[in-house]
């Protein structure tokens, strides 16, 4: 017998700075511990003002279920080159 793909296989890694939209609202995980997490809600991914919240990781996961996470910004300063030998 053949296993059918399950969706609920596919896991999340979730990374401590990570910014999530849900609806109009911006999410990014300040601390993330084993059992729990430290979020902030922010009205745009750039904004600094926002409302702490403190929950368990099951329940921050079922928050998530309808957010997306957004691409993590690209560094601006590339790393140098090795010196040619």
């Amino acid at each position: 017998m053949f296993n059918k793909p399950d969706l609920y296989c596919l896991s999340m890694k979730l990374c401590q700075g990570q910014i999530w939209k849900q609806g109009k609202e911006y999410i990014r995980i300040v601390r993330l511990e084993r059992l729990a997490v430290e979020y902030k809600s922010l009205p745009s991914p750039s904004s600094k003002e926002g409302t702490m919240h403190a929950t368990s990781k099951k329940d921050f996961c079922r928050l998530l279920k309808q957010a997306r996470l957004l691409a993590p910004a690209k560094t601006s300063n590339p790393l140098p080159a090795w010196p040619a030998d």
